[in-house]
């Protein structure tokens, strides 16, 4: 964590998942039966939803860094953090995608939709931490296995 971190960045951080969560909420994308029309093309709206989103943040990207060259909660230069495209993404990807449509809900409209009442995506919200845990614990196990093999030669 950052040291040289605004006093009101966590209350900001609150906030702002607060917004996001109502706009999940008013959107219907925490509503699992709305995500479920949308990808079976019944249900176009979420691409009105997902294309505003899209703007927002293009606008937002393009333009901050031009203002300021320095984030004004933390003080972090702004700057790409680029991931390699590899099996891992593709395999997460993929998982990610059955489990989305399998539930209706990505992870974090699943939290709104617990806002909104929805008790049982508890269930696929279990399912996303075990998922998580196993796969930094298949991750944290292979990475030692790596470390020990390169260290015998």
């Amino acid at each position: 964590m950052s040291s040289n971190r605004h006093p009101l960045f966590m209350p900001l951080i609150l906030v702002g998942g607060l917004i996001f969560g109502f706009g999940l909420a008013y959107s219907h994308m925490a509503r699992p039966e709305v995500v479920l029309d949308f990808l079976q093309f019944e249900d176009f709206g979420l691409v009105f939803v997902m294309f505003g989103a899209a703007i927002v943040s293009a606008i937002a990207f393009a333009v901050l860094p031009r203002i300021r060259d320095r984030a004004p909660l933390t003080g972090d230069v702004y700057g790409r953090r680029l991931k390699s495209f590899d099996r891992n993404v593709l395999i997460g990807g993929g998982i990610f995608g059955v489990g989305w449509g399998l539930s209706g809900i990505c992870p974090g409209a699943a939290y709104a939709s617990v806002g909104i009442g929805n008790v049982t995506i508890l269930w696929a919200i279990s399912g996303m931490f075990a998922g998580a845990y196993l796969q930094g614990w298949w991750r944290s196990r292979h990475t030692a296995a790596d470390i020990g093999s390169t260290g015998a030669d």
